[in-house]
């Protein structure tokens, strides 16, 4: 089992990141501007695209490829003068110099642009260190059940996010949490500190689920005073407990205002989304006086995998604004060999999804009954 994050190198060129017809755009003027030139040996008012073919090139792509692009451009105007005997004149000088300007431009404009990559992606780099430490991964193996779990942090975004899971042996059986603390930075490390450390203690003496969230409840309460006032009129958790007991082929779960779980079949490619009945008020709206629903139970049976996901799996977006669903994307994708193979293949079917950067960070643990055991 393995925690994933973005590992992507500051050195990675944005031009991965752009359609090919966004690459292929410095080039298109390039051909344009030439032609343009070609056409008006005069006045050469093609220069203008040149200028914007190298300038463009340095802000998506390689460096490699600016200076193509830009010896590209230098390279055109040295034919074109040597063709309208301009070459070797005072026009003609000018006309190489500014071309070579806009060269030089193109790749200081590409400097800058890696420069802050790098930055931003040592800021992000420390920001998941941070969410490593107060996040540790789960047990890849408790009982008869086999657990695989991932964080992946936004990829637009540099500080730590509150995004939470955790598992716990306890009398009860194993219980499980997902959870999602609303907002970023320190303030959210607090809140997933506080909700871990209450969730590891209380799930051992909680002797039920809505008992175990009103000791989550309760905990969070006691941190108010120590939060700002933003997150004091408007902070809450939203979260998902899961109790697995002990000699039973069930699962248990209560929904805190959380996503509900998913349930993939081991025998086949199916995969159906456990809506809670009645959904619960999230964490830290206890305030409110609304009684927490009564915990749902459904079968279990041997090589089922329980998928626990945060939004930034169900709100993740395509370039149509359309939300993602696990449902239909990783039913073709069945049947996996483990939890694992589930975490794998839903990871790899979001970012095909979105095609870029997401906005919020993506926390996902699935939990397979092993079968045979």
């Amino acid at each position: 089992m393995r925690r994933e994050t973005e590992a992507r190198s500051p050195m990675a060129p944005r031009s991965v990141q752009w359609p090919p017809y966004v690459r292929a755009a410095p080039w298109l003027l390039i051909v344009a501007g030439l032609v343009w030139n070609s056409l008006d040996p005069t006045d050469y008012w093609g220069d203008p695209l040149l200028a914007a073919a190298a300038v463009l090139a340095g802000a998506l792509l390689r460096l490699r490829d600016t200076v193509a692009v830009g010896a590209a451009n230098v390279s055109g105007i040295l034919v074109l003068s040597a063709r309208d005997g301009s070459i070797g004149t005072g026009d003609g000088y000018l006309e190489l110099v500014n071309t070579a300007f806009a060269a030089l431009l193109g790749v200081g404009v590409n400097r800058v642009v890696t420069r802050h990559g790098r930055r931003l992606e040592r800021v992000r780099s420390v920001a998941e260190a941070a969410q490593r430490a107060v996040l540790p991964e789960p047990p890849g193996r408790v009982g008869r059940l086999s657990v695989a779990a991932c964080y992946r942090a936004a990829q637009d975004e540099a500080l730590i996010g509150g995004d939470a899971y955790a598992l716990q042996i306890t009398p009860y059986g194993v219980r499980g949490l997902i959870a999602d603390v609303r907002g970023k930075g320190l303030q959210a490390v607090g809140a997933v500190s506080v909700l871990l450390g209450a969730f590891r203690e209380a799930s051992h003496r909680a002797p039920d689920l809505v008992a175990l969230a009103d000791g989550l409840e309760a905990s969070l309460l006691r941190e108010v005073d120590r939060l700002s006032e933003e997150l004091r009129l408007e902070g809450f958790i939203t979260a998902l407990l899961v109790e697995f007991p002990p000699g039973e082929e069930a699962v248990r779960t209560l929904d805190c205002g959380h996503p509900g779980p998913y349930l993939l079949s081991g025998s086949g490619p199916q995969v159906r989304r456990l809506d809670a009945a009645d959904p619960g008020l999230p964490l830290g709206m206890g305030v409110l006086g609304v009684a927490r629903p009564v915990p749902e139970s459904r079968p279990f049976p041997p090589g089922s995998t329980l998928l626990l996901v945060t939004d930034g799996v169900t709100e993740a977006r395509d370039a149509a604004g359309e939300f993602y669903d696990p449902v239909p994307g990783l039913a073709p994708l069945g049947p996996f060999g483990g939890p694992q193979q589930v975490v794998d293949a839903l990871v790899a079917d979001v970012e095909r999804w979105t095609g870029g950067p997401r906005d919020d960070d993506m926390a996902v643990l699935a939990i397979t009954r092993r079968a045979g055991d």
